[in-house]
């Protein structure tokens, strides 16, 4: 213990400041508890759905509740524990203390954050809802591109079989100039193929205006996260828009063509109508060969049509998407990162009598131990001196008088 701490002035000054503070101890804590009421109030507002008068009473109850039980807590605590001597019994209510703590988070700290950062939470989830949606449109316009992109292979096959079929009109293919089966093999594929490639061109214009659309209703739901006013209110609004942006992701997924590109791969093969023969068992056999060979060619396009197809099918769909309306409260803990301060002063507001329990703890266990380690006499103000003093005189006053001894006659002498 240092030498300012066992002067005797130095615990008297202590002791003067915690008389003055002991004063201040309980408005302060009255305010921080009605403070924290005030913010809790507002937190249990944003959970309820009722406007009624009701509500409002409950709110009111429950806020005076939080209020009560934060100023009698921390009253008790900063009676109690400071005067504590044992290391058991600290122990004991710093336990406590950790439990009520933990307590009035539960009870009250939440839902001053709620009141805090509630508003710009809803707003941090519309944002990051806009955020998923634009990821999800997006992808469904890359799928639903990327399968109109096999318009170009279709062409392509539609284009060889067309070609295949004027060198068999010329001679060029069978050996047989004519619009012969060979001929009508090559052209029958040709128009199955010119009508996918007229289905797909149908389907483009859908495809840009869906995508067109949705991104109208991007920049609608942006908007309506930072437009000012109540945000339940624009809540309401960007739900009804996100509904209408998921059906046309929806239709964007519907959109892509990969599956009918597919579809007439499998068929451009397996359904061939093989036309009649000639008469004639030489011209008959060409057109067989001719036939067989353009069968084979018509597997290997189909294949070729299918595997582009099957890469496209094989993208990586975009991820399902749904707004699903959340209250402040709930805004705040799911997104608690982002508003470190208001959850700190949330939390601050209702356990900074700690601190003040902690500073009476350590400044009257200093007095204790300055009143131990100094004598008696030297701890003695002038008012408990002169009470001493008086108390001593009434004590003596009050003692009977001690009796007076005579004094010893003195012996004669004997005479002669």
């Amino acid at each position: 213990m240092s030498d300012s701490q066992s002067n005797p002035r130095h615990v008297r000054e202590l002791e003067d400041h915690l008389g003055v503070l002991d004063t201040l101890s309980g408005t302060a804590l009255g305010v921080l508890s009605a403070a924290s009421g005030i913010y809790t109030y507002l937190g249990v507002r944003s959970l309820l759905d009722s406007d009624g008068a009701l509500s409002v009473f409950a709110a009111l109850a429950y806020s005076i509740a939080v209020s009560v039980g934060i100023f009698v807590f921390w009253t008790y605590l900063m009676r109690l524990l400071p005067a504590m001597r044992t290391a058991r019994a600290r122990l004991g209510l710093m336990g406590a203390m950790a439990l009520g703590s933990v307590a009035i988070i539960a009870m009250s700290s939440w839902l001053n954050a709620a009141a805090l950062a509630g508003s710009a939470a809803v707003e941090q989830h519309l944002a990051r809802t806009v955020q998923d949606y634009q990821t999800s449109l997006e992808r469904s316009h890359t799928i639903a591109v990327a399968s109109l992109g096999l318009e170009r292979d279709v062409s392509r096959v539609r284009q060889s079989f067309q070609d295949l079929s004027e060198q068999e009109a010329t001679g060029n293919l069978s050996g047989i100039a004519g619009r012969g089966a060979v001929f009508r093999v090559l052209r029958q594929k040709a128009e199955e193929l010119q009508g996918l490639e007229n289905q797909i061109g149908t389907v483009t214009p859908a495809v840009e205006q869906a995508f067109a659309e949705g991104n109208a209703i991007l920049s609608r739901m942006r908007a309506l996260t930072v437009e000012p006013g109540p945000v339940e209110a624009r809540s309401v609004e960007f739900s009804e828009e996100a509904v209408r942006l998921a059906g046309l992701i929806t239709q964007l997924r519907q959109l892509s063509v990969a599956p009918l590109v597919t579809r007439a791969a499998q068929d451009l093969s397996a359904s061939v109508v093989l036309p009649t023969l000639s008469d004639e068992a030489d011209t008959a056999a060409g057109q067989q060969a001719t036939i067989t060979s353009v069968l084979e060619v018509l597997g290997q396009r189909a294949e070729t049509l299918a595997v582009a197809a099957r890469a496209v099918e094989g993208m990586t769909p975009p991820p399902e998407v749904s707004y699903t309306p959340i209250s402040a409260a709930d805004a705040v803990i799911r997104y608690g990162r982002n508003f470190v301060p208001s959850w700190a002063g949330a939390i601050a507001i209702d356990l900074l009598p700690a601190v003040l329990v902690f500073i009476l703890m350590v400044t009257q266990g200093a007095v204790r131990a300055g009143r131990e380690r100094t004598p008696i006499e030297d701890s003695m103000t002038l008012a408990e001196l002169r009470a001493a003093v008086s108390a001593i005189r009434r004590v003596e006053d009050d003692m009977p008088p001690e009796p007076k001894l005579s004094a010893p006659t003195p012996l004669r002498e004997p005479a002669e």
